[in-house]
C-alpha cells in the first residue's frame, strides 16, 4: 500500500498582528525513510549539548516559550541544526502567501482564496497524488480558516476514499516542525524583499544575500512549482 503524508502549518492570523498570511504543505512519500536523518539530527544535538526542543520558529527567533533565557548564539545553532536536517530529509513543499490588506478585512473572501490556492495546486499535480493508495493529512486545527480551506480543497480535488485527516501536534512530528520552519523561511524572504526585515531577522540570518544563499536557495530546491 502506497501512502503520502501531507503536513500543514500556517504563519500569521486573521487579526491585525501580522501583515502576511502563509500556508505551507509538506509532502512526504512514506516509502522514503526519515529515521536515519532524524537520528543524525538528534545525535548532533546531544553531542553539541543542545536541547532537543520541538522546533517552533517564532519562539526560537524571539527567545520565548521553550527558548526563554537561551542566548541568541545557542538559538542560532539550533536553527542551523534543524535546517541541516530539513535540507537532507526526503520531502517537497509548497507555500501560499498573501498580504492580508489585499482582502480589505473580508475573511470569507480570503478563505475562498486559500481554497483556490490549495485546490489548484492539487489538481495541477493530480497525476502524482493518484499514484497513492492513501493520503494522510496532518494539521493541528489551530486556525479554523485553514481547516476549512484544507477540507474543502482536498475533498474537491482528491478522492475522499484516499484521505485520512489526523489532528497533530507539531511537537509529535519532525515534518510538522519542518512545515513551520518553511513558513518562517518564506515569510522572512517576503520581509527582506519588501525591505521590512527586522533587527532580529538580521541578527539571525544576516543580510538578504546571506539569507538567500545560506537558507532560502537550499530549501527552494524542494519547492514544487
Amino acid at each position: 500500500m502506497t501512502e503520502m503524508s501531507i503536513m500543514c502549518d500556517e504563519s500569521g492570523e486573521w487579526g491585525k498582528r501580522s501583515e502576511y498570511y502563509l500556508i505551507t504543505l509538506v509532502f512526504h512519500d512514506q516509502s522514503a525513510l526519515l529515521g536515519e536523518h532524524i537520528s543524525r539530527y538528534e545525535t548532533h544535538l546531544s553531542s553539541a549539548r543542545l536541547p532537543d526542543i520541538p522546533f517552533h520558529a517564532g519562539p526560537l527567533l524571539n527567545g520565548h516559550d521553550d527558548y526563554e533565557g537561551m542566548p541568541l548564539e545557542e538559538r542560532k545553532r539550533l536553527l542551523l541544526a534543524f535546517f541541516t536536517m530539513c535540507r537532507n530529509l526526503p520531502f517537497t513543499y509548497v507555500t501560499f502567501a498573501h498580504r492580508k490588506d489585499v482582502f480589505d478585512g473580508d475573511k470569507l473572501r480570503f478563505e475562498a482564496q486559500l481554497k483556490r490556492d490549495l485546490a489548484n495546486h492539487l489538481l495541477t499535480h493530480l497525476d502524482v497524488f493518484q499514484q497513492y493508495d492513501a493520503i494522510k493529512v496532518y494539521y493541528d486545527n489551530g486556525q479554523q480558516i485553514v481547516s476549512n480551506a484544507l477540507h474543502a480543497a482536498i475533498d474537491y480535488a482528491l478522492s475522499k476514499d484516499a484521505i485520512i485527516y489526523r489532528n497533530s501536534s507539531p511537537k509529535d512530528y519532525r515534518l510538522e516542525q519542518a512545515a513551520d520552519f518553511l513558513c518562517m523561511i518564506e515569510l522572512t524572504a517576503l520581509k527582506y524583499q519588501a525591505g521590512k526585515d527586522t533587527a532580529t531577522d538580521r541578527k539571525v540570518f544576516g543580510t538578504w544575500r546571506q539569507f538567500k544563499q545560506n537558507y532560502l536557495k537550499p530549501m527552494r530546491r524542494k519547492l514544487i512549482r
